[in-house]
């Protein structure tokens, strides 16, 4: 029997359909709000699918909203799945600050009380929301890749590394690149997994690169006018990482783009272009 899916809202664009969608979660234990854009396509085809996974204080909507896609996954025919980045609820814990708790998910399974029963995204995001997916949506999992934005960079990322074989390909826009090393990374990892920081390292793509996983293909732009570069997103971190594991990486730094949706949708439908070359290939690299 196929898991109850509500439909939120749906609209015809780029002659596709862009739709919201929200189920009962197991894995977190709340309703969870996702968005999902189809492009248009012969009935019975099975599309192939690019996940974008969102950074702090959003929702689906916001790349939803902003993000400038659906004209290349019209294109290229690509499923394009932008899900919440934590559990939401009055009964769910929440923070005062804007970098933890409800809206900054950072894609962990939690391990410290209260954040435990609820704050389990990595299990949300690498299995069940895939399995829910398979079973409403026309997608073929065979031909799956990746991307997000800052922490949602870093969810790309660490999601992909620890799942080898999964993606074909994965992005990031400003992605934090090592929770491990930057105040966010510090405060999330610590408050979420408490303060063994081995523990944290399967939520860091530097340690896991570290460690000895890898990406089929990597592609990352950063804007250089971003307030949060030096202090949070480590990016010259991932390059060296990169460098020293012999990991073939494509990290560019743009020219004057901050770290707004105006830097992600500038990039976007080449990110979109980019991730279509992977996953008509024949079989993953």
């Amino acid at each position: 029997m196929a898991t109850a899916l509500e439909t939120v809202e749906e609209h015809r664009s780029q002659g596709g359909i862009q739709g919201v969608y929200r189920h009962a979660s197991v894995s977190t234990g709340t309703d969870m709000t996702f968005s999902v854009f189809v492009p248009e396509h012969e009935e019975g085809t099975k599309l192939p699918v690019l996940w974008f996974l969102s950074g702090l204080t959003c929702t689906h909507a916001n790349v939803t909203d902003k993000g400038e896609f659906r004209a290349a996954c019209a294109e290229h025919g690509i499923v394009f799945i932008a899900p919440d980045t934590s559990p939401r609820g009055e009964n769910v814990p929440d923070n005062e600050a804007y970098d933890f708790g409800q809206g900054a998910g950072f894609y962990v399974d939690a391990t410290q009380d209260p954040w435990a029963e609820h704050f389990r995204m990595r299990s949300y995001i690498e299995q069940e929301l895939p399995e829910l997916l398979g079973e409403h949506f026309p997608i073929d999992m065979e031909r799956q890749s990746i991307t997000g934005h800052s922490m949602g960079g870093h969810g790309a990322l660490t999601v992909a590394l620890r799942n080898t074989g999964r993606f074909r390909s994965v992005s990031a826009f400003s992605p934090i690149a090592s929770p491990l090393a930057c105040p966010w990374g510090e405060k999330a990892l610590g408050g979420y997994l408490g303060a063994d920081r081995q523990a944290w390292r399967e939520y860091d793509a530097c340690a896991l690169i570290e460690d000895g996983a890898r990406l089929p293909a990597l592609l990352v732009d950063q804007g250089t006018a971003d307030g949060f570069l030096e202090e949070q997103l480590k990016t010259e971190l991932l390059i060296e990482i990169c460098e020293n594991a012999g990991m073939p990486a494509n990290i560019r730094f743009q020219d004057g783009y901050d770290h707004s949706y105006y830097f992600i949708s500038t990039f976007m439908a080449e990110h979109v272009a980019w991730h279509a070359r992977h996953l008509k290939q024949s079989g993953a690299e």
